[in-house]
């Protein structure tokens, strides 16, 4: 990729906790990729700032018990408006017991509390290559 990886980071729905997701805005930007940071929104303003960006991630941070349904919306308005090779992450306190049904709608990855950001970085970079790969 010749330009900085561009990752749009939004919380999700109305939850309020927001340190965390500025928290690895910020370390994704030091990291060198570039980070436009939504705060707090739906899916489908979501994927209209996607849309806009060009983005080629798009993170989610949720504490709200929301993740189950807003997440996999994020996921089908991205494919339906074509951007479905757009890296869709999720971190936050999620249930373990929900992350398959995540996996399975189209999220990436779904990253807890306790990560490392490198372990974020590294994902991205291994995943945005595979993607540029097999187009």
């Amino acid at each position: 990729m010749s330009r900085k990886i561009k990752v749009l980071m939004a919380k999700l729905g109305l939850d309020i906790h927001w340190r965390g997701a500025v928290a690895v805005s910020r370390m994704l930007r030091d990291a060198g990729m570039e980070v436009v940071y939504l705060g707090n929104q739906f899916p489908e303003e979501i994927i209209n700032a996607a849309i806009q960006e060009d983005a080629d991630v798009v993170g989610l941070s949720t504490l709200g018990g929301n993740h189950a349904v807003l997440g996999p919306k994020v996921v089908r308005l991205l494919r339906e408006k074509g951007m479905g090779d757009v890296l869709v992450l999720m971190g936050g306190v999620i249930p373990r017991d929900d992350m398959p049904a995540l996996k399975k709608a189209g999220i990436a990855e779904v990253f807890g509390p306790e990560t490392q950001i490198q372990e974020i970085v590294d994902f991205i970079h291994a995943n945005l290559k595979k993607a540029s790969a097999a187009s």
